[in-house]
């Protein structure tokens, strides 16, 4: 049984009240909440997933045979368990409650000649939970380059190969890139297989805009690149999506503030686990709250509402130009304004020419 509870933290002028038996601290004033004008509400919501039972000892079975021999109602007319096709399997595993894994994971698992794993530890888990045993060697990044070309000659002999992450979709922000590469460019079948997804789950569940999104991975952990990487995403004109570590969030959500203004964001953290906890509130108020609470335990996905074209219809550009041009010249405004707007420097580039030469 899954329970919710909600609570409401109010944050003003760096300091955090909270109702309930709710989220976290307050922020230490100063920054942008001390000049604030206006009362921030952060919203907390954390899912408790319950005491999750092991899977049974017969779960092997139960997951990979037809419908009609799983307890309950099902249809007799259901397909019937799918080995692998031999070439390249993508399978996506479990980001944390094992129950999410995907029928067609576990036969491609139950069926693979060979299962390349980031870490043969937890996928060696995965599959003792469902009774399922196979041949599990390492790929990943350090060892990539050394073992692609024996995968290469195990895809050309016709093996099923299935390759699978820690946890969730192979290649999101995990290795596989050049893997799955390499064999398309020699010519072997490579398919997905769908499933759990960290970046989706977070997106569907956030409440933010999700009919357009960015997806960014991990930002640079140092704060000159980070804001840098930032600005090239300012205009993107959708939800941005990122994965964070604890001890980097509040400085992340701080340069997020920094660099793209005032938006929307949420924390999702610990997803499908017993403490999985959704954030909501202003980028900046939630930077303060992670502040002042230290850095949260977990996976981290952090999304990053659209903007609103605010804080560059605020400014006008024309204007903005013809005044940086006689001190900076064109090349110097132009760079000036894309790193205050995130806007495209070459563009600007050509409109402070234009300006320039009086044929604005």
């Amino acid at each position: 049984m899954i329970s919710g509870s909600t609570t409401s933290g109010v944050v003003t002028s760096g300091s955090t009240t909270t109702g309930g038996g709710g989220g976290g601290g307050g922020g230490g004033g100063g920054g942008v909440l001390a000049q604030a004008a206006s009362v921030a509400i952060v919203s907390v919501t954390t899912i408790g997933l319950g005491s999750l039972r092991k899977p049974r000892k017969d779960a092997a079975r139960i997951m990979t045979e037809p419908p009609s021999h799983i307890p309950g109602k099902a249809s007799r007319r259901a397909p019937a368990p799918q080995p692998p096709e031999p070439g390249l399997n993508i399978v996506s595993t479990p980001i944390g409650n094992l129950r999410d894994i995907t029928l067609r994971a576990l036969d491609a698992l139950a069926g693979a000649d060979r299962i390349l794993a980031e870490d043969t530890r937890v996928a060696r888990k995965l599959m003792d939970a469902y009774g399922i045993s196979g041949k599990v060697l390492p790929y990943h990044d350090h060892n990539g380059a050394k073992v692609r070309p024996e995968i290469m000659e195990a895809l050309e002999a016709g093996e099923r190969i299935v390759l699978v992450s820690d946890a969730g979709t192979p290649l999101i922000s995990d290795p596989g890139y050049k893997l799955v590469r390499e064999a398309v460019e020699a010519g072997h079948p490579v398919r997905a297989l769908p499933g759990a997804s960290a970046l989706l789950t977070g997106l569907a569940a956030a409440g933010l805009p999700s009919d357009a999104f960015f997806f960014a991975g991990f930002l640079p952990p140092r704060t000159g690149t980070r804001k840098n990487r930032l600005k090239e995403m300012a205009s993107i004109p959708g939800t941005l999506v990122f994965y964070e570590s604890g001890p980097r969030l509040a400085a992340s959500l701080a340069d997020i503030s920094s660099v793209l203004g005032e938006r929307e964001a949420v924390v999702a953290r610990e997803l499908t686990k017993k403490f999985e906890e959704f954030r909501r509130g202003p980028v900046a108020d939630l930077a303060n709250v992670y502040a002042e609470n230290g850095a949260p335990r977990g996976e981290i996905t952090l999304l990053i509402g659209p903007g609103d074209g605010a804080e560059r219809a605020s400014i006008d550009i024309d204007a903005e130009l013809l005044a940086l041009i006689p001190g900076l010249g064109v090349k110097g405004a132009a760079t000036k304004i894309a790193d205050a707007t995130g806007l495209n420097k070459r563009e600007l580039y050509a409109r402070a020419q234009m300006i320039k030469d009086g044929k604005a």
